[in-house]
C-alpha cells in the first residue's frame, strides 16, 4: 500500500485544488449578470432562431472521430519504438499485425469516402 501514497496524495490534492477553485470562484467572483452573459457562446454573432435550430453536417463529427483514432496509434506506437530490441520478434509480430489491422481500417475509411473534405 505504501507504493500507492504518493498516488492517492496527489489525487487528494488534485480533487482539492479542484473543488476549492469551484467554491473559491462562486464566493468571490463577481455576480453582476446582465443578457449577454446569460447567452450561449456563438462566436460573435447573435443567435437567430434558424442559426438554433440548424444541424451540423456529420463529417465533423467524423473527422474528429478518425483524427482521434489514428491519433492514439502513435501514442500505441511510441512505447514499441522505446523497447524494440527488448521485445525482439515477438515484438515485431505484435507489431506488425496492430499496423496492419490499423491500414485496412484506413484503407476502408479512406474507400468510403471518409477523408474527402468536399
Amino acid at each position: 500500500m505504501e507504493l500507492y501514497t504518493p498516488v492517492l496524495v496527489l489525487a487528494a490534492l488534485a480533487a482539492v485544488f479542484a473543488v476549492g477553485s469551484v467554491v473559491m470562484s462562486a464566493l468571490v467572483g463577481p455576480k453582476r449578470y446582465n443578457r449577454a452573459k446569460l447567452d450561449s457562446y456563438e462566436c460573435g454573432i447573435e443567435p437567430t432562431p434558424q442559426a438554433v435550430g440548424g444541424r451540423f453536417p456529420v463529417k465533423y463529427y467524423i473527422t474528429a472521430m478518425l483524427f482521434i483514432i489514428f491519433d492514439i496509434e502513435i501514442i500505441f506506437l511510441y512505447p514499441w519504438a522505446v523497447y524494440f530490441d527488448a521485445m525482439g520478434w515477438f515484438g515485431l509480430a505484435e507489431m506488425v499485425v496492430f499496423i496492419a489491422t490499423v491500414f485496412v481500417a484506413y484503407m476502408y475509411v479512406w474507400r468510403r469516402g471518409g477523408l474527402d473534405w468536399d
